[in-house]
């Protein structure tokens, strides 16, 4: 239940810093966009406390660390890569192209359509 009412003031946060935004429509804009980060902010650190967020910020921190064990492939493997699909592509779209042409040629030579 504490959880519940801690998501309903994380909610009520937000929605205090999108208010914010627009009662202050007649004051200088970063005010009115530190209004929004305000009310965010503090709604992430009310969020941080339940056990929805507490899973969240594990998940995220998890995220990151698996990111960072990833290999990514260097600037040649890349453009090699790259390379491959584009000539893929090339080479499909001629193949699809005479594969139509020469249906259209059949379908016409059916029809007693000379051209």
């Amino acid at each position: 239940m504490a959880d519940k009412i801690k998501l309903l003031v994380a909610f009520m946060l937000v929605a205090a810093g999108v208010a914010g935004f627009y009662a202050l429509q007649n004051s200088a804009e970063v005010l009115r966009v530190l209004s929004v980060l305000l009310g965010v902010m503090l709604a992430a650190g009310v969020f941080w406390t339940t056990a929805s967020g507490k899973l969240f910020f594990s998940f995220a921190s998890d995220s990151v660390a698996e990111a960072k064990r990833v290999v990514w492939p260097s600037r040649k493997e890349t453009i090699q890569t790259t390379a491959v699909v584009v000539l893929f592509a090339v080479v499909m779209a001629l193949f699809l192209w005479a594969v139509d042409a020469s249906l259209m040629v059949i379908v016409n030579k059916l029809m007693g359509r000379s051209e």
